[in-house]
Formats: C-alpha cells, structure tokens, sequence
C-alpha cells in the first residue's frame, strides 16, 4: 500500500474535517466524498475542491482502490454505514459516537471480527489533543507512579442556532453519555492502561433547554477498573464568553504524582490551550504541548498496511463505546437527573 485512498461518506457533524485532515497529515489521499445534502457537500467541497463529489455509496463501496471509509454521518447512522464498508472490505474511521445501541455495538464487533477490517473512532479529544498525547507519554515512562484516578471533564459549548435537527432527537444522537463521554471513557481506559471498567453510577439531565426535552445537556459517570476509580462530567454549558468550544480538563493522580491537562484555554491566563502541569517528587513544573507531535494518523495508516493495532487497540476502540453506553442506560433507568 503505496498510497492509501480514502473516501468522506457522511459529512452531518463538523469532525469530518479534522478526521480528513489527520489523514491527509499522514500521507493519505482523499480520493472522493458522498454526501446527499447538497449544502453539506458545498462546504466540504470549498475546503477539498480536488476531491470529487460520487454519486452513490455503492460506487464508493465496489471502488477496489479505496481502502478506507471515514464517517461523521449522523450518530445513529453510522454503524450501518461501517457495516456496510467492512462487509465491502473497507476499513472504517468513524467520529464518536461509533454506534448508538447495544445491538449496534454487538453487529459491528461481530462483523470486525468476521471480517478482520478495521474499526476505528477518532477520539479527539485525545488523539488530537497535543496536552493529552503529552500526559499518555509521562504517564507511560512512570512520571507520575501508578494511576489511581482520573477526573476528565468535557464541557462544550450549545451554539444551538448552528445545531441540525438529529442533535436535538435522542434516537439521532444517542444521548450524551454515549456521545460526548465516550471520549473520557476511552481516556480512562488508556491512562490506568486496563482493558474493562465497571460503571457504578451515571446522571443525565436537562438543565438549560426545557423546550428541547430530548437533549441532555449535562452528564456524569463514576467508574472503576478495581485498581483506579474515575469520575467523568460532560455538558453543553459552556458559556459565550468562554474564548473556546469549552475548557476540556483532565485531572491524573498517580502514587508519586499528579498530572493537570488544560486543552484548551488556561483559565490562569497563560496563552492558546494544550498546556499540561505536572507535581511529582521533584516539584512543580508546566510545560507548554504545543509543539507536541500527533502520531494517531500515521500509526493508524501504518496499521491499515501492516493489519497492527499501534494506534489504538481494537478492543479498547469497543470498549469505551461499551461504557459510554452501559452508563447512559444506567442514567436513564435512573430517571436520568442530575
């Protein structure tokens, strides 16, 4: 595999770009887009007028030199869209959510392993975080001891004048768990480094939005693995005088030391985001991850050729969808209030 050619199928949530553009960064080729909408379609055009618009699925699904599909289609959407790709020997990258129901998560894990395609979802707020790839690293040469807790905490900002229909209808988007939290999720499982959690308590409400019922726009789980307990809050409460989408926090504490990641904004007043504080037994110290190197893109091109899991473990990509999904059912059989 020289070159890998990619196809955009399903351009509803704005990811899409940062999902091309992590691709096109590793030496990929964009070698079209399918998209129904035709305003969707002119915005991705104006920022790829090389790639060409398809037609239809289908003639994506039979082109034998496009290997991979990535997605950003509407949440529910997307799991029947990686089905399809993989049943059609394509390997899939898709935005969080990857599905949106246990019966979703059963069929894709069933055709992954069917198939021996790839499955993969972008968790941005990790692999595109500068501060959060730095923490992993300190985190793996022993920085800070053992992981005992993780408090990730991911609040977003409405814009609900810019928000489609599907972000408002619980069956569309899945509910916020699912959604946003599954990026903390697969945080949680990435800095203890375990492979199964137990979720013992989560929350959902509606707070700011009484006139759309069905979104929830605060969440919180309460997770542990045996060895390291997490705590995980999500919400679209960021407020418009925030200078960002939303101040997205984690919060590591090991046996010799604490990690703070700011990713997007310090509240303090040091300039821009991705800045990470470190205390272990040899002080205090920041240091300023904006120059820190991305590899999510070309570790996962290299796994496409190498058929490896160095970008992300395929187990660990359906697990933390599987604790997104266990918590928001918990939530819900609670009543769901925060």
């Amino acid at each position: 595999m020289d070159e890998l050619r990619f196809a955009a199928v399903g351009l509803n949530h704005n990811h899409i770009y940062g999902q091309v553009n992590c691709l096109l960064r590793a030496g990929a080729r964009l070698a079209g887009y399918h998209e129904e909408d035709n305003a969707l379609a002119a915005e991705f055009s104006g920022a790829y007028g090389d790639a060409p618009r398809i037609a239809t699925l289908e003639e994506i699904l039979e082109d034998e030199s496009i290997g991979l599909i990535v997605t950003a289609a509407v949440s529910s959407q997307r799991a029947e869209l990686a089905i399809r790709a993989m049943q059609n020997g394509k390997d899939v990258l898709t935005d969080k959510p990857g599905m949106t129901s246990f019966d979703q998560l059963a069929k894709l894990r069933r055709v992954q392993a069917d198939t021996g395609r790839i499955f993969s979802i972008l968790y941005s707020e990790h692999f595109e975080s500068p501060a959060t790839v730095k923490a992993g690293e300190l985190i793996a040469e022993g920085a800070i001891g053992d992981v005992v807790h993780v408090v990730g905490l991911g609040p977003h900002r409405l814009r609900r004048e810019s928000r489609p229909g599907w972000f408002f209808r619980r069956a569309d988007y899945g509910g916020i768990l699912t959604d946003i939290a599954s990026h903390q999720c697969e945080q949680f499982l990435f800095f203890t480094g375990a492979s199964d959690a137990t979720v013992l308590s989560a929350s959902v409400g509606n707070r700011s939005v009484p006139d759309a019922p069905e979104l929830q726009d605060t969440g919180s789980i309460h997770l542990t693995t045996g060895q390291a307990t997490g705590m995980i809050h999500v919400n679209w409460l960021t407020p418009d005088g925030m200078p960002t989408w939303g101040d997205g926090r984690l919060f590591i504490v090991g046996t010799s030391g604490t990690i703070e990641v700011r990713k997007t904004v310090d509240l303090a007043g040091r300039q821009g985001g991705n800045h990470l504080l470190i205390a272990d037994r040899k002080g205090v110290e920041h240091i300023d991850c904006s120059g820190v190197d991305l590899p999510f893109g070309r570790l996962f091109l290299a796994d496409l050729r190498d058929r490896t899991e160095t970008a992300m473990q395929q187990e660990r990509c359906f697990k933390a969808m599987e604790l997104a999904l266990q918590a928001q059912a918990i939530a819900e059989l609670n009543g769901g209030r925060n």
